[in-house]
């Protein structure tokens, strides 16, 4: 019994450790969701160049003043905001550029590609609009792209919708038998950028939220030094926001 009790162990730690080495390797494709996302170049309006790829996406009410960047989730088509946007922030031009690899976007993602992207797309629109300072949507994942951006940049405001404190701590939270923490490459830290960001910030939070755990926002609000304008949309999951209420904490907070 004993030797066939520490070979169940064994048996045991190895499938564990090979789960373990899965998560590792295979990270990238746990963490972004491009395909799904792909539209043909000729459907896109703007053309970014970086380097060896190119970035591509949409512009909405082209010609204002000020201007907005969005950052969509993990699994997001980031053009079918465009409607809703033209009509919650008319008085904003609104960038929606893909990341690498998802809609008409060249390359790959990774939190590194995408933070050095989303710095280019930054100065590109601040270059464009040079008498205001822009300002950030971060939806989801994006959220963590939009607090990177804020603690590298002068903003004008930011809104995070559904937003965490870090993938690492939401992928810890729904694998709490795992060492998720030691094993993510793909951070995306917000509690720790947004430490650098002094401005108005907005957080909307979905009440029904199954992706990110409620514990994972109070902790991203908690570690700010000043306290955000929160709006809870109370019976919104994390993909299903309403889009009046949505669209209504928005366009107040941008008036």
């Amino acid at each position: 019994m004993p030797k066939l009790l520490w070979g169940l162990l064994g048996v045991a730690a190895l499938a564990y450790a090979a789960v373990c080495g899965l998560l590792y390797l295979r990270q990238q494709q746990l963490v972004y969701f491009p395909a799904f996302t792909r539209v043909p170049a000729a459907q896109t309006g703007f053309a970014l160049p970086r380097g060896e790829v190119v970035l591509r996406g949409w512009v909405v009410n082209p010609g204002r003043p000020r201007a907005i960047l969005y950052f969509g989730g993990n699994g997001e088509s980031i053009q079918f905001n465009r409607e809703m946007f033209e009509r919650w922030l008319p008085g904003y031009t609104v960038y929606l550029v893909a990341y690498r690899g998802y809609g008409a976007s060249d390359g790959e993602p990774s939190q590194q590609a995408l933070f050095a992207d989303a710095l280019a797309v930054f100065d590109h629109a601040q270059a464009e609009h040079p008498h205001q300072p822009v300002s950030l949507i971060g939806r989801s994942l994006g959220g963590g792209v939009a607090s990177y951006v804020a603690a590298k940049r002068r903003i004008g405001r930011v809104a995070l919708v559904t937003p965490f404190d870090s993938l690492a701590g939401v992928a810890q939270a729904h694998y709490p038998w795992l060492p998720v923490r030691w094993l993510l490459r793909e951070r995306y830290e917000s509690t720790r950028y947004l430490a650098r960001y002094r401005g108005p910030l907005l957080v909307v939070r979905a009440g029904e939220d199954e992706v990110v755990p409620p514990p994972n926002t109070d902790r991203l609000i908690a570690s700010l030094s000043e306290p955000p304008r929160v709006v809870s949309i109370p019976d919104a999951g994390h993909n299903d926001l309403d889009e009046d209420a949505y669209g209504s904490a928005l366009a107040a907070f941008f008036e």
